[in-house]
């Protein structure tokens, strides 16, 4: 029986120490749900190993096959140029498949429900509670459409209203799209961000939820059973059929 891949968990990298300790919670994660299979970690930057080095080490050990999985919730600059040059480097005996990035997915709407009842809503709030999606934020007009589309889509679940709102590159802010929907007249606002882990676009967005006295800030996505499901989703559908080397 030919061995499955090895599954490269590739996460951007901060200065932030929360970012690596929130991306490392998330590989245990899976790791403890599928223990038959091996996980690493790469980083594009700030933190170690990079994704280079993992590559290299796995080529050194005689790995064939690899399935890299980046940790983005959208198909912004980071999936669509800088992980395919990166794997591109990688040694040649390497067969490597590009994963699809996590988002949009049901799986994540369900995590940011659950974060946001942890906060402290109830399934009984939804239909008087206004919810701002706050993402990270992005220069690409694919990305900022996911998030607008995912805020409508998620709208019709029974919240009184859901608005998408950016940290960086693109507008609204949070505390824009909280006060447009105390206007709207919902009852309370929570601020749901749509971030994997802290860092210093998610604290913007913290302190916009705040300085728009938000009612409700749920925490990061992080290594919630919904994330780590679709990790293993994402693994799985891009490790067949056997794939041929980016690099080669």
């Amino acid at each position: 029986m030919s061995q499955q891949p090895v599954l490269l968990v590739v996460a951007h990298g901060s200065r932030d120490p929360r970012h690596a300790a929130t991306v490392h919670a998330l590989v245990r994660g899976v790791r403890a749900v599928r223990p038959g299979l091996r996980v690493e970690t790469g980083f594009l930057d700030f933190n170690v190993p990079s994704v280079p080095g993992v590559l290299e080490s796995l080529a050194a050990e005689g790995v064939r096959d690899v399935v890299a999985l980046p940790l983005l919730l959208t198909r912004a600059f980071h999936a669509k140029s800088d992980i395919p040059a990166v794997l591109r480097e990688a040694p040649s005996r390497l067969r490597i498949r590009q994963a699809d990035v996590l988002g949009p997915s049901p799986l994540l709407t369900a995590a940011l429900e659950r974060r946001l009842y942890e906060a402290g809503l109830s399934p009984a709030d939804k239909s008087s509670t206004g919810v701002v999606l706050a993402s990270a934020g992005s220069s690409d007009p694919e990305a900022i459409a996911v998030i607008a589309e995912i805020a409508r889509e998620w709208r019709h679940t029974g919240w009184c209203a859901v608005r998408p709102a950016f940290a960086s590159a693109s507008l609204p802010r949070t505390e824009d799209a909280v006060r447009e929907l105390r206007r709207l007249g919902c009852e309370k606002v929570a601020v749901a961000p749509y971030v994997l882990a802290p860092g210093r676009l998610p604290d913007r967005i913290a302190r916009g939820a705040a300085e728009a006295d938000a009612d409700v800030l749920s925490a990061v996505l992080g290594p919630s059973p919904e994330v780590v499901e679709l990790l293993l989703r994402r693994y799985e559908a891009a490790r067949r059929p056997v794939f041929t080397a980016l690099g080669a």
